[in-house]
């Protein structure tokens, strides 16, 4: 068994975090640092955990683990790495964004890889510390890598993607109380969301530069990404729909469905389904995901198991609620 650090285990991010872990086969928790709710029960916090872990949230940093997840939200894991060192043994997962782009991931004896195994499967096997990527930016990521690779990107990616209240965090907030959001859609960020650079990141990578146009969606519902996607694409759909089936084959979390897709048949998994459907000389890539758990936590536990060196399924045999 693998000892597990958590630092910011009381939001959703930490709390499917750890719901993941507690069901993993080759870990144990041996903390859960929160400065605000120190000496509570984690089950006080993540109520449908009563019964299951008895942990109470600590405030101190024990620096002898085997791994350590940072989930403490978004600037906050370049300052707590500054005043606390580990061991280059230790094996870090961040969820924020402090180190996705390449020009902001170095730290001491630690070079954080971008953690996308559908992208970057080898480098995070060889690496001891990933940074995780944003939810929206797996999803389409996921969406565009397979056209990417095959040079098919048309000169402009229109993009639409609703996400549900999870993805704004735990923290009240006016868009995220529930007579506001309820019966309710709305806008934001409007060409540009944080997630951009990271998806400019990897297209520039792939020698590819289109320009984007993304919308990102408050949705009325909890939990789930639905992502629309198009493009310029002059070629033929089945000829596409074989590029992606042989892109993701060995890729065992995502999967290319040839009918229609919806949220439901994704949540609560570790799982993207992708749809690709063309009218006229526009290719329309859908694509749907958990975004706490394939956009966050469970990508970041899917991270970890290739790093140990472990199947990259372990502890993600998920059931999705499709009803």
């Amino acid at each position: 068994m693998k000892t597990v650090g958590i630092i910011g285990g009381s939001g959703y991010t930490g709390g499917e975090l750890i719901r993941l872990i507690i069901n993993h086969p080759k870990l144990k928790i041996k903390f859960v640092y929160s400065t605000q709710y120190f000496g509570k029960k984690i089950y006080e916090i993540h109520k449908d955990l009563l019964g299951i872990i008895d942990l109470e949230f600590n405030k101190k940093v024990e620096k002898n683990i085997d791994i350590l997840f940072l989930c403490a939200g978004h600037g906050n894991s370049l300052n707590f790495l500054k005043t606390n060192k580990f061991s280059n043994k230790t094996k870090i997962i961040d969820l924020s964004n402090d180190f996705r782009v390449t020009k902001q991931n170095k730290l001491y004896n630690y070079k954080f890889i971008y953690g996308l195994p559908e992208l970057n499967r080898e480098k995070i096997i060889n690496s001891n510390a990933v940074a995780n990527p944003g939810c929206f930016a797996t999803a389409i990521q996921l969406s565009l890598i397979p056209l990417a690779k095959q040079n098919l990107i048309g000169k402009s990616i229109h993009i639409n993607a609703i996400t549900g209240s999870t993805g704004a965090g735990v923290k009240m907030s006016e868009t995220n109380h529930f007579s506001w959001r309820n019966n309710n859609i709305s806008w934001y960020k409007a060409f540009n969301h944080q997630h951009l650079s990271e998806i400019k990141q990897t297209l520039d990578e792939l020698r590819q530069d289109s320009k984007i146009f993304f919308i990102p969606q408050r949705g009325n519902f909890t939990k789930g990404i639905f992502s629309t996607t198009y493009t310029e694409y002059n070629g033929n759909l089945n000829t596409v729909k074989k590029h992606y089936k042989e892109y993701y084959k060995n890729h065992p979390f995502t999967e290319i469905s040839d009918e229609e897709i919806s949220l439901k048949s994704i949540i609560n998994t570790n799982k993207c389904h992708i749809h690709l459907f063309k009218h006229e000389n526009v290719l329309l890539i859908t694509s749907v995901l958990d975004n706490l758990i394939k956009g966050a936590s469970g990508q970041a536990l899917q991270n970890l198991n290739l790093m140990m060196g472990w199947n990259e399924n372990l502890g993600l045999e998920l059931k999705a609620s499709i009803f």
